[in-house]
Formats: C-alpha cells, sequence, structure tokens
C-alpha cells in the first residue's frame, strides 16, 4: 500500500460520525508507536510533520521512516504538513511526497488569505495532494506557531461559503476554543468549545471536512504520574476529552493531537531514568518511550476519535 490523500479517508469519517487523528512525528520511535497502535485498532491515520519537525530530522529522513510504516504496518497512512507558513515550503512537501498540506493563511488578513491559500491549492492538486485551509487563529504556542491570547479569534462563519468556493480547499481548520501546546488553561479556567460556532458552519459547508488544531487532552491521572518524576507540569489543562468525542461525531473528520504524545513519551523516559540511573543505552530508555506513545494515540483512536476498525 502505497501513502494516501486525505479525500476518502474524511468522506469515511464524515459519514460515519469518527474523526482522524493526525499525530505529529519527529522521530522513528514516534512514527512506529503511532503507525502500530493504528495497525493494531485497524485505524486510519494522518502522520504530520511540522516545519520544526523537518529541521529536526530532515525531510528525507521522515520521509524515509513514514514509507518504513506504510510498509510494515498496511494501513491507510496520509502525510500532512502541519502549518505550511509559505509557498515555498508548501510545495517543497508536494514534491517531496507529501499526500496532504496545509498552509496556514490565518495571520493574514481574509482578502490575503484566499489569494495565498488559492495559491497552494492550485499546485497542489495540479499533483494531486490535498490542501487544508485555516480561518480564525488558535491562542498557544507550539513550534513554530506563537500566537497570543488577545492575536486569538474565532472564526467568523460568515467568512466561511466564500473561502472555501474561491481557495478550493479539501478542509478547514477552524477556531472554536482549542489552543495551541500543554498550557492551554489557567488554573480555574474551564476550557468550552463553541459548538455554536460548529454547528453553524456545518450547516453552511453540509458534508465538508472540518479540522480542529491544539486538540490536546491529557488524563489527570497520568499528569500525576509525571509528577513523580521531576515533570511537574501544574495547570496543564487540555480540552475534556467528552467535548473532543462530541466535536468528533459532528463535521469534524480531523483532529491534530502532537502535545499528548510528547508528554507520555518524555514521561517513560523519565520514569525510566529514575528507576533504572545506571543505564545509558537508548534503546532501554526510548523502548518504554516507544510504547507509552503507542498506548497514548490507542486510547485516543479508541476514546476519542472512535476511527478503530475503520481503515
Amino acid at each position: 500500500m502505497a501513502l494516501v490523500t486525505t479525500t476518502e479517508m474524511f468522506k469515511k469519517a464524515y459519514e460515519g460520525g469518527y474523526a482522524v487523528g493526525a499525530f505529529n512525528v519527529n522521530n522513528m520511535e514516534i512514527v512506529q508507536g503511532i503507525t502500530e497502535a493504528a495497525a493494531a485498532l485497524n485505524a486510519p491515520v494522518i502522520l504530520q510533520v511540522s516545519a520544526g519537525a523537518r529541521k529536526y530530522a530532515s525531510h528525507a529522513y521522515l520521509m524515509k521512516m513514514v514509507e518504513a510504516a506504510v510498509a510494515d504496518t498496511g494501513v491507510p497512512i496520509a502525510l500532512h504538513l502541519d502549518h505550511g507558513a509559505d509557498f515555498e515550503t508548501c510545495k517543497s512537501c508536494i514534491d517531496g511526497g507529501f499526500t496532504s498540506v496545509m498552509f496556514d493563511g490565518s495571520h493574514h488578513s481574509f482578502e490575503d488569505n484566499i489569494k495565498l491559500t488559492k495559491q497552494v491549492v492550485d499546485y497542489a492538486h495540479s499533483k494531486g495532494v490535498t490542501v487544508e485551509g485555516e480561518l480564525g487563529q488558535l491562542a498557544g504556542v507550539e513550534d513554530d506557531v506563537n500566537v497570543s491570547e488577545e492575536d486569538a479569534s474565532y472564526t467568523r462563519p460568515e467568512e466561511v461559503q466564500e473561502f472555501v468556493s474561491k481557495t478550493g480547499v479539501d478542509s478547514l481548520a477552524i477556531a472554536i476554543g482549542t489552543s495551541h501546546g500543554a498550557f492551554k488553561f489557567k488554573p480555574g479556567q474551564e476550557p468550552q468549545l463553541r459548538f455554536d460556532i460548529l454547528d453553524e458552519i456545518t450547516k453552511l459547508l453540509p458534508g465538508f471536512p472540518i479540522v480542529l488544531h491544539g486538540a490536546s487532552s491529557v488524563p489527570q491521572d497520568f499528569l500525576e504520574e509525571i509528577n513523580k518524576y521531576g515533570g511537574a507540569m501544574p495547570g496543564a489543562i487540555g480540552i475534556p476529552e467528552d467535548m473532543l468525542r462530541k466535536a468528533a461525531k459532528s463535521a469534524v473528520c480531523k483532529i491534530n493531537i502532537d502535545s499528548d504524545i510528547r508528554m507520555a513519551m518524555t514521561a517513560a523516559i523519565r520514569k525510566h531514568l529514575a528507576e533504572n540511573p545506571s543505564h545509558f543505552d537508548p534503546r532501554q530508555y526510548l523502548t518504554p518511550a516507544r510504547q507509552a506513545v503507542k498506548d497514548m494515540v490507542a486510547h485516543k483512536i479508541s476514546n476519542v476519535l472512535g476511527c478503530n476498525g475503520k481503515a
């Protein structure tokens, strides 16, 4: 099986009332943990690469690791660029074998966002690659994305039809209250998703796949486990999983998940080294780290996304 685009994935997800997980990858163990979980649960999966990941691991290494995962697992895998900042970055990924790209023009004016997104769409579609656009800005920090709470803005439903029709995007990332990174909300601040905005957008774009970024949701008991090994993260409050489950049953066909697997992996390494201080072989502490990624992804697939058995 070769890499696939998101077209068929999203069509099935919309009709089936579930979402496909888009998990960020940075190294071999993360790729293995994600795809092994997907294979075990017979779930489709999107592996997505940020600009930071491309700088860290290089495009060539990431491509070969993903190609190996496709050959090893046999599940439908799409390779997606997360938050492409400009046409050149998107073009490089398209030419380099990615099957899906996101152009993030949300920080531009509405008119410029349309113009720049359409440029990416025209090139991508000529190569058989799908494109995700974005309207509205999420607060938070993750890799090269850094938006303050003051600059964040909800998606305006009255703009979505014009944006989709003029750009030709295949999916749309919207801002309804999620936030990038692990430290989303201050202690005592209750996370809320604007399902009213999502419902209005769904009515305006019937059958069109919607994307949620910044959807990390780390269980409290997991945070307590991290704290035992020097990884205290007070106030790391994510989006409640019941809200994400509700979103996955709606027009939301793709939910991005990154901080959860980073924290799972780091917690496993901290625990292993705390319990085995004499270990220095990376294979010794990366083995439980890979398993922690697999366990976290399996939890998301089965208990949040609902895409198990949908490959």
